[in-house]
């Protein structure tokens, strides 16, 4: 099954996200902080991780830079989530790494087409 890593300091985008990916046959793991995001993603090896930028402890920059960095865990798709939509939010975005970038609010369909792109459909 594949394991996706919700990190995201607002519980209702954690907790509806999580549903509905479930809902479609992925299992889910859930941060509601940067700091316990980068140990689930480093413990869980996800197949995907959906990674917040503003958050407490460790911002989604930071996050996805030291992942990006690991040989270990360089190969995991990052889907950047956030209510950020400057062009220099996107730009930094792809310069820690990410894959993609998703600007909030955003629509649950878009998010699962942007997520098949990496780990296809389940």
């Amino acid at each position: 099954m594949t394991k996706i890593l919700i990190v995201d300091d607002e519980q209702d985008i954690v907790e509806s996200l999580s549903f509905m990916l479930q809902a479609k046959g992925y299992e889910t793991i859930c941060a509601y902080d940067g700091e316990e995001g980068l140990k689930l993603a480093k413990e869980a090896a996800p197949d995907l991780i959906m990674l917040d930028v503003m958050m407490p402890k460790i911002n989604g920059y930071k996050i996805c830079r030291l992942l990006k960095y690991d040989a270990k865990y360089k190969n995991i798709p990052i889907i950047m989530l956030t209510a950020r939509s400057q062009e220099s939010d996107k730009t930094i975005g792809e310069e820690t790494g990410a894959d993609e970038y998703i600007t909030k609010p955003f629509e649950f369909n878009d998010v699962l087409e942007v997520m098949q792109k990496y780990i296809g459909q389940n």
